[in-house]
């Protein structure tokens, strides 16, 4: 029994119906290609028995081209990372690029598990989940100890940051 009191919108039985349906997802790198102008970073990111194929790969990719296309207006810096996500409730691409200031761009689109075209942009206000957190701050520290703090010429700070990737079960 805990003497600390908790705030009225915190909900304890759901913290602990979800905390006990939590488990591990597994991620891996698919590459660096390029779309619509920018080097991406892909990564499939699976529920327990979902997986990413090589046809959700490139629907996925065909909506990063698209979404990128206005990068520029933006303020991307010609940089990205896609989530390609076999979510256990339905399928969810992340586009997450880097633009200017310091900051980031990010668009989720959102789908019935194993529809590729059926898949559209989130709800306003829908953010990443905790698996998909996890993919953007590996994304986020590779960025930010290759490219930024990096001291070689940008296309090899380039190639280290393509090169460092997360692979594995992630919680």
């Amino acid at each position: 029994m805990s003497d600390h009191e908790l705030p009225a919108a915190v909900d304890p039985a759901a913290l602990l119906d979800l905390s006990r349906g939590h488990h591990g997802r597994t991620v891996r790198p698919l590459g660096t290609r390029e779309a619509g102008g920018h080097l991406v970073k892909v990564y499939a990111l699976e529920a327990p028995g979902r997986g990413v194929t090589e046809q959700d790969t490139d629907a996925a990719l065909r909506i990063t081209a698209a979404h990128l296309e206005l990068g520029r207006v933006r303020g991307s810096l010609g940089l990205a990372a896609l989530i390609v996500h076999a979510g256990g409730d339905g399928d969810y691409v992340l586009v997450h690029t880097w633009i200017e200031g310091h900051m980031s761009d990010l668009a989720i689109f959102t789908g019935p598990a194993g529809q590729p075209d059926r898949l559209r942009p989130g709800r306003a206000g829908l953010a990443p989940c905790v698996w998909e957190a996890a993919v953007i701050a590996h994304e986020r520290d590779a960025f930010s100890r290759h490219v930024l703090d990096g001291t070689a010429a940008i296309a090899d700070r380039l190639a280290a940051w393509q090169d460092d990737t997360l692979t594995g079960s992630l919680r």
